[in-house]
């Protein structure tokens, strides 16, 4: 009796060892199956640009061609004329699409996710930053819109075995990082006669647009450098918030720049001064004044203006070739000759370090340089030999706040430790 009864026990647990795992099965299958509902009602990740929901229409994407207009665009995307002259009419007051379509800016049309595929909105970027939105899907309308923005705090720091830029460079870090500390540096520091051992530190920001698309370095905090063993200091600062007027200033609160910039282009050399007594032999050896200061630098490189002021001529003519005079004030007017284009006409206001033009070869020249000529008072003379006026310093009231602002930049810069490796040409 006592085996039987073992075995018809045995069988009982069997039995329910088998439920067990086939209960234990099910719950696993329905979980699964609940898994893949879960999966199945995952909604798509959403996809956002110029304010519209991409996933709604069909996006195509180009750049615009030489004889592209605006109307032979819609044309070609089945829009009659008709309907392209209402959308002009009724988006010039915000977008002139007839004048402002610039070669090789990009453009998206957001089309009807159908067969038909039919143009709904048109969108221009002139700038990486700035786009142009024509709606016509329902009504027309038409604004300009800005792409998000993010700034990142960078710091950067070297030894200089050669110049400034190759230092940068052998770091990874952007030229444009190196060409704004001489900018800020301009009336302190000669970067064409850096001394080998030279230490700088900088604290800057780099912009991105959408958050990946790098858009260059936006502005640079507070540096130091070290030259001839000296320290200089430069700290930006804002001086009129309503006019949002920025400046750099040292740690006395001294502005580092004057009235105008000391070279219309960076990293230049000088390669022919003002000379009243200039003789040439290509003319007999007889004296030809130079009234100007040669820049030589390579064709193409922007010319800036050197300090604020208005265009006055803006135009090509015998030996100057392209050029650009700016009246500055009733005493001080400058000229920058031998442009390979000018980019300023005559009226525009230029400010200090705006691009006016570039560097070229047009008019009587041997090579690509700008001459830069200079009046005071209605006469032209040497700029180097001026006592020019300083740029306006730091009030009295701000000066306090001034000094509590820059006193963790210092802190900052000083955390900042030099490569370990320095680098040789």
């Amino acid at each position: 009796m006592e085996p039987t009864g073992i075995r018809r026990l045995g069988k009982k647990y069997l039995i329910l060892a088998i439920c067990c795992i086939y209960l234990f099965n099910c719950k696993e299958d329905v979980e699964n199956e609940n898994n893949i509902d879960k999966a199945l009602i995952e909604e798509p990740e959403q996809v956002y640009e110029f304010g519209f929901n991409l996933e709604d229409y069909v996006v195509k994407r180009d750049t615009i061609q030489n004889g592209d207009t605006f109307g032979k665009i819609l044309e070609r995307h089945n829009i009659p004329y008709p309907k392209i002259f209402e959308i002009t009419q009724k988006a010039k007051d915000t977008f002139d699409v007839g004048r402002n379509l610039q070669l090789g800016k990009p453009y998206t049309l957001l089309c009807s996710n159908d067969s038909l595929q039919k143009p709904k909105c048109f969108i221009y970027q002139p700038t990486k930053e700035r786009y142009v939105v024509i709606d016509f899907q329902d009504s027309i309308k038409a604004y300009t819109s800005y792409k998000p923005i993010k700034y990142i705090e960078k710091t950067a720091s070297g030894v200089i075995t050669s110049n400034i830029s190759q230092s940068m460079d052998d770091q990874g870090k952007p030229f444009m990082l190196a060409l704004k500390m001489s900018d800020i540096y301009a009336w302190t520091i000669d970067f064409s006669r850096l001394q080998k051992n030279d230490k700088f530190k900088v604290i800057y920001t780099e912009k991105y647009i959408d958050d990946s698309i790098y858009a260059g370095i936006h502005q640079i905090k507070a540096a130091y450098f070290e030259h001839n063993k000296k320290p200089f200091y430069a700290f930006e600062f804002e001086t009129d918030t309503v006019l949002g007027i920025r400046d750099y200033f040292s740690e006395e609160a001294k502005n580092l720049r004057r009235a105008f910039l000391k070279s219309p282009v960076s990293f230049s050399r000088i390669s022919s001064r003002y000379n009243l007594k200039r003789r040439i032999a290509l003319y007999g050896n007889r004296v030809r004044p130079h009234k100007g200061t040669d820049f030589a630098a390579k064709r193409g490189t922007p010319i800036m203006a050197t300090a604020n002021g208005t265009v006055i001529e803006s135009a090509k003519r015998g030996g100057n070739g392209n050029y650009v005079k700016v009246k500055h004030n009733d005493t001080y007017t400058t000229q920058y000759l031998h442009m390979s284009k000018r980019k300023a006409k005559v009226g525009d206001f230029v400010k200090q370090g705006d691009v006016i033009g570039y560097v070229g070869m047009t008019g009587n020249t041997s090579g690509p340089h700008v001459c830069y000529r200079f009046w005071k008072n209605g006469k032209q003379v040497d700029p180097f030999k001026q006592k020019l006026p300083e740029a306006k310093p730091i009030s009295d009231s701000l000066k306090t706040k001034f000094l509590k602002y820059i006193k963790p930049l210092k802190v900052q810069l000083e955390s900042i430790g030099y490569p370990k490796k320095t680098y040789k040409i």
